[in-house]
Formats: structure tokens, C-alpha cells, sequence
């Protein structure tokens, strides 16, 4: 039957996240302010004018937002809800359509709207009227699933479409976006197309969700009835053995079921079944069969044939590598030539050749902080590989190599059958961490067991102690990392590919800074990078005068440090932020600078200002470093002639200030040096910092440059610094350690070094800007270096001495 729309004003009832439909009757709690102010606006209004029931507008109230659609509501009754609180019941009768807002009586919000014309045509169409019926017959499913029969006849008995669909109101699966897309949907056969549709998405998933709960409680059910009838069997079997004097051998079976069914190589199987057939024959009580079983453990954990695939995609890979470390370009050169090889012969059918893979063992060689432990997780990640890092720094067990015999008690497998084991591999990365710092004592040389795993040659068929069986370890990229190579035994380093890493430039250094290490400190010390940026030239000052070193972990601390004190400020309220900081600011922060290059001094400061001092360079632990050689004559009245050496020397550094004082002696004249004070009088070599060790040749023309600096009186160049080798005829010979001695001159502000002539080609793996800052020159002969290094003479040599 048609309808006409009817204006009406009526107090607002809000309704926070809820929504009444028409025909639903709910109860409210009046203690809410707005709710029990409309309710009571309403019974004013109905008493005032004697129209009966009071009457309100329902509106749902979706986080602050009023709905454009509410419903005409009548109070029933006001009372108590069952808790003892005061509310009313209310009975939704129509929709309205909201208009401008009106006064009315009351703290109640009032409004104008306008009935909502809900009329369907009579008879209901074909259509509409299957649709109540599949409403019907959805919600009656969906009722009798949750045991409310007595709801389903008066759904049956509902006949218009509108209070049909209104219906589901009462849904409690329904979300309040639903509810208020049912109220504002004024055609009923739409809203009731929406409420089956609503209904049918709740009852495919209530399906879908019983049917999972079915099949895990049928697979609960299952292994239940598994158990059981396992624990029967064990029990049947155990007594028929009994009977029979046999012994238990079900676990024995268990282990032979788990090799028949593992993936493993010929002849590992066959060890193992061998194993199992010494488990079935073993007693209870026999040690020996809990070693069976563990050994069978380890050896059914391993990946015999488990292998990743390789990234063959060598610009990707280079790319990782360069996003992931700056600079260290030889060793990405290296990775980048293994995978393109390894692609090349994948491509020819030629991936195993002779029964070896292609795997690859390098050496990286080079001072703390250069990235080697870090890098080999970047090689890891370029060539899509699975990591392990294997630990060696104070192993002096050779059995934490190859592993312990099975007689042991406790006895386990070697860290190579582990760190494979960890990896679920055969071909990952393994990191062989501080190679150079394994120790031997009584319990054998780990570095001795170590020539097996890493020769290419022979690791293929790598024997563990405790396996015994044949391990394949050619597929494994082995990176071994070490600060002192001569730490490492010739036999051991002679098996692996050498890659140095000399340290980093200072733009190195500072690209690092930028790249890798602010942002990680920024974080760890709970700052944004739109709070403290950091300008350039700060970061060149933290890596030229506040930290002097080959890798970048004191610059790192340094920044650390930087920022600490920056949060700390702020939090304290003496320093605003965001921040930049400049060069300017760092000694405010963190202090004053620690390296101040020589050539920055004052020149009356300087320690070559005076004659007898030079400037040589050195390679220690930590990479390359500068060091100074000091030069006296002795008083002739005291008598102590001969040469003194002091500053913890070695052997070999010895016999090069025997050298160099020999040349002079032999060669003064020549050079117009007074070398007849060197026969009267001592002469005295000293380099400071003498408690660290110090040996080599190749301070060699460093001291003779100071004696014939002291000798002439002739200061030496304070930009001047050299390396190098003497003989007793004057050559300068060959030394090693070129790249990390002109690093150093670098980092120090030097700008001119001597290095031998058959040391040139060794120029080649210094980086180009570093070698655009400094003045080389390669020299054959010490004559050369005077020339080079010494100053114009500016006192009598008599003075001098």
C-alpha cells in the first residue's frame, strides 16, 4: 500500500556506534546525559500536547558524525534494566530523513524530517517474491546453526519486504557500516538484497570455518587414534619379544626407516645402516648405542643434497655489494669474477669437473675496522647464499676443527660439520673469523687441520673425526679473515686466494660516515635525520683529527659519542634542535681534535724542526702508521762510543741502524758530512712510543736520513716522509706494505714520500686520490733521498754536533 511522507519534529536520541532499525525494539540506559535529555524532551512534548506515547528520532553516531537517515522511535516504558539502572524501552517504527535542526522543549538536541516513502508494489513481483523466500530460508539455516528455534517461526510469519529486511537488524555479525547502509537504503527490495547478501557472506564463512575446525578435530582425532594404536602395538610387540627372549628393537627400527627414507649419498647410507644393524644388536644399557644415536642424529641433520641456487646476475650483484660497503674494491672484483665464472661453466654443463665444484677460499687481510667480518655477509647476500660465521679467535683445540672421536664422552663434530649443519646447506658462506689469531698447545694445531677444508683440491672428500664419512666441501665459499698475515702459517696461507684491505681514504671515510654509519647511530641514539645533520666538513674533521686509523670504528664511536651529547643537551634544554652541525662546533660537543696533522703545527713545534729528526713509515696491526726516528751524538768527555738503540726494536731493525751508521761512516766524505765526530763520540737511536714492538728493514733510510740530518745540521723537510731499505753501498731496496705507508702519509697530512724505484709498480693499488695529494718519488739510491728529504742547511755542521 502507498505511503505519503509526513514532516515531523522530534527530539534527537544519539546513538553512539549502534544503529535501531524500524520494527526492532531495544532497551537504552537513561544515566547517559544526551540520552535520557531526549527521552525526557519527548514525554514533556507528548504531555504538553496529549498525543500519546513520546516520541523520538533514533540516529546513529558513527565517531562524532550524525547519520542523514534516523528513525522515528516510541518510548514503550521507562524504568529499570535488569542491573538497576534507569532506562527505557523504545520501538523503532519508521525511517525519517533529516532536515534543518528546530527548538524545542528540553536540553535536547531538535530537529525537522521527513518520513521515508517505503511503499512496494502489491502484488510483489515474481522476482521479490523469491527473494524473501531465500531470505527466509538463509536466516532459518543460519538460526537453527545457533539454536534459536523458537525465532524462526516469527521470521516465518514476517510478510512485508521492508520489515523483512529491517529484520537483520537484530544480526549480530552485521557490522555498524552495515546497519547504517540497511537504514539509509530506502527501497526495500534493495535493502532487502542487501541483508541476503550480508546473511550469505556469514554463512559461506561460518561453512568454511567449520569445515576447518572439522578437519582439525578429525586430525586430532586421527593422531589420537594413532597414538594409541601405536602404544597397543609397542605394547603387543614388547611382550611377544618377552616370550621369544628377544630384545626391544623398535627404536632401532625407527632409525632404519629414517635413513631407507632420507636423501643421502651411497656411501653415508651405507655407514648408517651399518650403524643401525650396530643399534639393533646393542643392549639397553650399552653406552654405546646412545652414541649410535647420536651420530645417526647429526648425520640425518645434515643438507647432504640440499644446495641454493646462485644469483647469476652479476651487475645485481655488484650492485649489493657497492650499496652495501664503499671502496674495498678489490675483493668485490674478486666476488664479481667467481660468479661470472661460475655462471660461464654453469652454462657448459661443466658445474662439477673431476668431483669439484667450484667454490672459492679468500684470505682478507687487513687492519681492525675495515669491514672484513662485515663483508662477508654482503658476499653472502650478493650471491643469494645462505651465512655462517665460524668464530676462531683463541681456538687451540684441534678437535673444534675436524671434530672429536666417537669414543669420547660428549664427543661432537667439528665447527666445519656445524657451521654446514646450521646453514641447511652444502654450498653456503662460511667466514672463517680471525684466522690469524689460532693458537696451538698440547691438544694439536687447529691451523693444521684447517689445510684440508681449505684446499680446492683435497676438500671434496673433507673427513670429519667424529662422521667418518665423506663430507663435500667444494661448493663452500670459505672467506678467512685476518689482521697480520704473517700471523698465518705459510702452509695454510698458501691454500687461500690473498685480498688486502689497506684501509680507506679519507673520502672513503667519509662516505661511509654519510652512507652507513650516521644513520645507524642516529638510530641507536633516537634522533631523526631531519634532527642532526652533520655538514661535510665535520665529517672530514672527525676522520682527519679526531680519529687516525686504517678501518672507520673510532670514527664510528666518535659519532656515537657526537650525538650522545646532542640528545643529551637537548633533553637537558641547553640545545634546540634540529641541528647542523658544522666543523666549527665539534670541540664545543666532544672536545678538542686528538691527530692535528704535523704539517698544521706550529714549525717551531714540530718534531722534525730540530736536525737528527725524520719522518719514516711503518706497518703495524692496525694498519699503517707514521713513526719518527730521533738522532743524538754523545758528549766525546763521557767516552760512551758505539751506537745505542733504544725504543723496543727487533733484530732486523737493529742491523739496519748498523747499516746506516756503517754507509756513513764508510760514505761521509762523499756526502760532506763530519763523520770523524761518529768515531769519537755515541751516537744514540731512538724511536718513540717505545713501549710498542717495532722491526723491519725498512726504517732503514729513515735513519740515515736523521743521522745525516744531525751530522749536516740540515733539518728535514717537516712535509718529507720515506720508507725504504738500505744497504752498505747506498741502494734502497724493495719493502712491502707500499698502500697502507702512503694511507698513512695521507691520513697525516704529509704531502711528499720517498719509496724505493722496484717499489713503483706497487703504486698501482693506491687509490688515485690519494695519490693526487702526495708527491712519490722512487729512488734507487740513499744519495737521492738527502737530496730529496733534507732542508737547506742553516747552521755550521760544527754547531750542530
Amino acid at each position: 500500500m502507498a505511503s505519503t511522507s509526513v514532516t515531523l519534529t522530534l527530539p534527537v536520541l544519539p546513538l553512539d556506534d549502534e544503529v535501531v532499525l524500524p520494527g526492532m525494539v531495544v532497551p537504552l540506559d537513561l544515566s547517559d546525559a544526551e540520552v535520557r535529555a531526549a527521552v525526557e524532551a519527548a514525554q514533556a512534548a507528548a504531555g504538553k500536547s496529549g498525543s500519546g506515547k513520546p516520541r523520538v528520532l533514533l540516529v546513529p553516531r558513527i565517531d562524532g558524525t550524525y547519520a542523514g537517515t534516523g528513525v522515528l522511535g516510541t518510548v514503550e516504558q521507562v524504568g529499570r534494566l535488569s542491573g538497576g539502572d534507569p532506562g527505557a524501552l523504545i520501538r523503532g517504527l519508521g525511517r525519517v530523513r533529516i532536515g534543518a535542526g528546530t527548538t524545542g522543549p528540553g536540553a535536547a538536541l531538535w530537529v525537522e524530517g521527513e518520513t521515508v516513502d517505503e511503499a512496494v508494489p502489491d502484488p510483489l513481483p515474481g522476482a521479490v517474491t523469491e527473494l524473501v523466500k531465500e531470505y527466509k530460508a538463509l536466516a532459518t539455516s543460519w538460526l537453527k546453526k545457533r539454536g534459536a528455534w523458537q525465532v524462526v517461526d516469527r521470521v516465518q510469519q514476517i510478510e512485508g519486504v521492508s520489515a523483512l529486511a529491517d529484520n537483520s537488524g537484530y544480526s549480530p555479525f552485521l557490522t555498524v557500516e552495515q546497519k547504517v547502509e540497511l537504514l539509509e537504503t530506502a527501497d526495500p527490495v534493495a535493502r532487502l538484497k542487501l541483508a541476503v547478501k550480508a546473511l550469505s557472506d556469514h554463512l559461506a564463512e561460518q561453512d568454511v570455518a567449520e569445515s576447518i575446525a572439522k578437519d582439525v578435530q578429525d586430525g586430532v582425532d586421527k593422531q589420537q587414534r594413532e597414538f594409541l594404536l601405536r602404544r597397543q602395538l609397542e605394547a603387543v610387540r614388547k611382550e611377544l619379544r618377552e616370550l621369544n627372549g628377544e630384545k626391544d628393537g623398535e627404536e632401532s627400527d625407527d632409525y632404519r626407516a629414517r635413513v631407507e627414507a632420507a636423501d643421502l649419498p651411497e656411501k653415508v647410507r651405507e655407514a648408517a645402516l651399518k650403524e643401525v644393524d650396530k643399534l639393533e644388536r646393542s643392549s639397553d644399557q650399552s653406552p654405546e648405542g646412545s652414541w649410535i644415536r647420536t651420530w645417526l642424529d647429526t648425520v640425518l641433520e645434515l643438507p647432504w643434497n640440499e644446495r641454493t641456487e646462485d644469483e647469476y646476475d652479476i651487475r645485481g650483484a655488484r650492485a649489493v655489494l657497492d650499496a652495501e660497503h664503499a671502496g674495498l674494491s678489490d675483493v668485490k672484483d674478486r666476488i664479481t669474477e667467481y660468479l661470472a665464472v661460475r655462471k660461464r661453466r654453469g652454462e657448459r654443463g661443466m658445474g662439477v669437473i673431476g668431483g669439484r665444484r667450484g667454490g672459492a677460499v679468500l684470505a682478507l687481510v687487513g687492519p681492525p675496522g675495515v669491514g672484513k667480518t662485515s663483508l662477508g655477509e654482503s658476499v653472502a647476500h650478493a650471491m643469494g647464499r645462505k651465512f655462517v660465521r665460524v668464530a676462531l679467535g683463541g681456538v687451540r683445540d684441534e678437535a673444534e676443527i675436524r671434530g672429536h672421536r666417537r669414543t669420547y664422552v660428549g664427543a661432537l663434530p667439528g665447527r666445519i660439520v656445524r657451521a654446514i649443519k646450521e646453514a641447511g646447506s652444502m654450498n653456503p658462506v662460511v667466514l672463517l673469523d680471525e684466522i690469524d689469531k689460532v693458537g696451538s698447545d698440547f691438544r694439536g694445531d687447529p691451523a693444521a687441520a684447517l689445510l684440508e677444508v681449505l684446499d680446492p683440491a683435497q676438500n671434496h672428500t673433507f673427513r670429519d673425526h667424529y662422521l667418518e664419512v665423506e663430507l663435500d666441501l667444494s661448493d663452500v665459499v670459505f672467506l678467512a679473515t685476518a689482521n697480520v698475515l704473517e700471523a698465518i702459517p705459510e702452509a695454510l696461507a698458501d691454500r687461500m686466494e690473498l685480498v688486502r684491505l689497506d684501509g680507506y681514504t679519507e673520502d672513503e671515510k667519509i662516505v661511509i660516515a654519510r652512507d652507513h654509519l650516521l644513520p645507524r647511530q642516529l638510530e641507536r641514539a633516537g634522533l631523526g635525520s631531519d634532527e642532526v645533520v652533520l655538514a661535510e666538513d665535520a665529517l672530514r674533521k672527525l676522520a682527519g683529527e679526531y680519529t687516525r686509523e686504517a678501518g672507520v670504528r673510532t670514527l664510528e664511536r666518535s659519532l656515537a659519542r657526537l650525538l650522545r651529547k646532542v640528545a643529551s643537551q637537548h633533553e637537558l634544554g641547553e640545545r634546540e634542535l634540529p641541528l647542523n652541525i658544522g666543523a666549527d662546533d665539534l670541540r664545543a660537543l666532544i672536545g678538542r681534535p686528538h691527530h692535528v696533522p704535523e704539517s698544521a703545527q706550529d714549525p717551531a713545534e714540530r718534531r722534525t724542526a730540530v736536525p737528527g729528526v725524520a719522518t719514516g713509515l711503518a706497518v703495524t696491526g692496525a694498519g699503517g702508521d707514521v713513526l719518527f726516528v730521533e738522532a743524538s751524538l754523545a758528549d766525546p768527555e763521557t767516552g760512551a762510543a758505539g751506537l745505542t738503540l733504544t725504543g723496543q726494536l727487533g733484530d732486523v731493525m737493529k742491523e739496519s741502524a748498523q747499516i746506516a751508521l756503517s754507509f756513513l761512516r764508510s760514505h761521509g766524505a762523499e756526502l760532506e758530512l763530519p763523520v770523524a765526530d761518529l768515531k769519537d763520540r755515541g751516537v744514540h737511536i731512538h724511536f718513540p712510543a717505545g713501549a710498542v714492538p717495532k722491526d723491519g728493514p725498512s726504517a732503514g733510510i729513515t735513519m740515515t736520513t736523521a743521522l745525516a740530518s744531525l751530522l749536516s745540521g740540515r733539518q728535514v723537510r717537516t712535509d718529507v716522509a720515506m720508507t725504504g731499505e738500505v744497504s752498505l753501498t747506498g741502494r734502497v731496496l724493495p719493502i712491502g706494505g707500499v698502500k697502507q705507508k702512503l694511507l698513512a702519509a695521507h691520513r697525516a697530512g704529509l704531502t711528499t714520500v720517498i719509496i724505493p724505484k722496484r717499489n713503483e709498480a706497487d703504486l698501482d693499488d693506491v687509490p688515485a686520490e690519494v695519490l693526487e695529494t702526495l708527491e712519490v718519488h722512487p729512488v734507487t739510491d740513499v744519495r737521492q733521498v738527502l737530496e730529496l728529504a733534507l732542508a737547506r742547511a742553516q747552521a755550521p755542521a760544527v754547531a750542530a754536533a
